[in-house]
């Protein structure tokens, strides 16, 4: 009789996860994780986390590093338009 055709079946996967393209988006977020958490987690507890959570936990990261870069912009731009020069007390003889 012979084998089963396996046309029509997408085989490049052979479990349920992170294919290879996934598997670097996986890793910086567990990265993130770590380097924010400043050795608060273990990467098996973060690994663990269930995924919504994880997820959950990188958005709110990613908000606050976004809202620091733009406050830093705006500190930035703010200087840049102000002049300011030294105060030099000078007496008059």
């Amino acid at each position: 009789m012979g084998a089963p055709s396996l046309l029509g079946f997408n085989i490049t996967q052979n479990f349920f996860g992170y294919n290879a393209k996934h598997k670097t988006k996986l890793h910086e977020g567990l990265f993130e994780l770590l380097w924010v958490g400043e050795g608060r987690w273990s990467f098996d507890d973060i690994y663990n986390l269930p995924l919504g959570i994880r997820k959950l936990w990188i958005s709110k990261i990613k908000k606050i590093q976004n809202d620091q870069a733009e406050h830093l912009e705006k500190l930035k731009s703010k200087k840049a338009n102000t002049v300011t020069r030294p105060n030099i007390n000078r007496k008059k003889s």
